[in-house]
């Protein structure tokens, strides 16, 4: 059992008991091969509530800073953690989350990038660009009362009621990652997250 599941299995039963996780639609994650999952981003418990909701191993992005600790970049190496320099930008990113991917492994993305902010910040374009580049499929997740339990810029957790949804797979024709195409794409997976989370909010 890999530390990632070590955690997870830490983590599943917690949130499911203080924050009565519920997910929906976990069926859509592919089984097999590479998958580029795409969610919104309004807590910084977000990636452990993305992680618990579906079963198959999720490669996050995190700041290079964290590996230059030997014993924490030992623990991102554990937990499938890919390191961006942030001076390098999407282009470091998705070169990074490209090989990923051809490992067939699951990249994750949180386009807006940030929990400050308004919620209509802009989303960034990486996973447009990488889902262009390699043609993998895209997931869209709507991760919704997260920022309830765990708002932005607190530290101390507190009770509430988080939902996950995961949609269908989104089919991405390979082509050349052109900033009208990622604009469009991105433009298109946000607005899948947004219908995703619509339901829940009624």
């Amino acid at each position: 059992m890999t530390l990632y599941h070590v955690v997870r299995a830490v983590v599943r039963p917690v949130l499911r008991l203080a924050w009565r996780l519920r997910v929906e639609g976990s069926r859509h994650l592919p089984e097999h091969g590479p998958v580029i999952v795409v969610a919104n981003h309004d807590s910084l418990a977000d990636p452990f509530v993305l992680g618990a909701a579906l079963a198959r191993p999720l490669r996050f992005f995190s700041k290079q800073e964290l590996w230059s600790n030997r014993l924490v970049g030992r623990a991102m190496d554990a937990l499938g953690g890919i390191p961006v320099a942030r001076a390098r930008g999407d282009v470091g990113a998705v070169a990074a989350a490209a090989r990923a991917l051809a490992a067939g492994d699951v990249v994750a993305f949180f386009p807006q990038g940030t929990t400050l902010g308004s919620a209509d910040r802009a989303w960034q374009r990486g996973a447009a660009r990488l889902a262009l580049t390699t043609g993998a499929p895209i997931v869209a997740v709507a991760i919704v009362g997260a920022a309830d339990g765990l708002r932005p810029g607190t530290r101390l957790p507190r009770l509430a009621r988080v939902g996950v949804v995961v949609g269908e797979p989104i089919r991405v024709e390979p082509g050349q990652p052109t900033i009208p195409a990622t604009r469009e794409l991105t433009t298109r997976l946000r607005e899948a997250v947004e219908e995703l989370a619509r339901p829940a909010h009624q």
